[in-house]
């Protein structure tokens, strides 16, 4: 793998997270003709002081706020999530579990092609390492090389966290330095886990913990041993600020809808008091529903 048995690395930062995103709103002008239903005039100043209570009344900063490679990110809320990308060497699936108190994680951070890799990209994540670590991975560079490419030409990778596997099971994962506290990932063989703005390092020691056992012991697959994993990060800690939604990817060749792609289980809680309770609950329909798929998986 180019890395050692075991690597746990935090990025302790004395940066607080923002309370709410601020309104972006400096390229916006008006002259003396600017009007309101052609009758009441209205000044920047006038414009700039409504539209910002109006923007300060949103709960939620939309995942498109995420910057693309070399621009500055700090308009949007962090991503604040604890993660863990996985393999499974017994058949082939890959996949990726998130929990954060933001909302609809599930359409942010999770990545996975079958047969190349999975990805989970947060903080103040950037979106395209989905795709273009996916596209590097799929071309032959393994996790490690992936995930050195991706942040090398990012100028702002101190904001960033990044977990990859790819399909031989070679794990990588990085944590900038502007991730706020505590923030820290955990690499081995056939997963990492990674998180930021959590209770402490005990989170990810946690799930490093579960998949280990659930890997050792080779009961269930690889959807249990990451909602698992899910579940005793939250018992030991979890996100500092909360709860509220909550994802689970796991992609498998053919394994999606009448074997038309490989998504083989894609559930996501966007919204909840307790989301991993109810992805778990999802997941436990899921294999009701597709029982024959989950008791015959394929084997390498």
């Amino acid at each position: 793998m180019g890395i050692g048995a075991e690597k746990l690395e935090g990025a302790p930062s004395k940066h607080k997270p923002p309370a709410r995103p601020d309104a972006d709103l400096g390229s916006i002008h008006f002259s003396g003709e600017d009007s309101i239903d052609c009758v009441n005039r209205i000044t920047q100043r006038t414009f700039l002081k409504q539209a910002g209570q109006g923007l300060a009344s949103l709960a939620v900063t939309p995942a498109g706020l995420a910057k693309p490679l070399g621009q500055v990110a700090t308009k949007a809320n962090p991503v604040a999530t604890f993660s863990i990308v996985g393999f499974d060497p017994r058949t082939g699936d890959l996949g990726v579990a998130v929990q954060s108190k933001f909302f609809a994680v599930g359409s942010v951070v999770p990545w996975a092609k079958a047969g190349v890799g999975a990805i989970a990209t947060q903080s103040y994540a950037n979106v395209t390492y989905g795709p273009e670590g996916l596209e590097r991975l799929t071309k032959g560079q393994t996790a490690r090389e992936t995930l050195k490419a991706l942040t090398s030409i990012d100028k702002d990778r101190r904001l960033r966290q990044l977990g990859i596997v790819d399909a031989r099971g070679n794990s990588a994962s990085f944590t900038g330095g502007g991730c706020h506290d505590w923030a820290g990932h955990i690499e081995k063989p056939n997963f990492c886990t990674q998180g930021n703005i959590l209770t402490g390092k005990e989170v990810v020691d946690a799930m490093a913990t579960s998949f280990e056992q659930s890997q050792k012991k080779g009961k269930g697959r690889l959807c249990n041993w990451l909602v698992d994993a899910l579940m005793v990060g939250q018992d030991a800690g979890g996100d500092s600020r909360g709860r509220q939604s909550a994802a689970l990817l796991v992609v498998r060749k053919n394994g999606g809808y009448a074997g038309g792609n490989d998504r083989f289980i894609d559930l996501r809680v966007d919204d909840h008091k307790t989301p991993i309770i109810e992805l778990h609950r999802l997941l436990t329909l899921h294999k009701k529903i597709h029982k024959h798929a989950h008791e015959h998986p394929p084997k390498r």
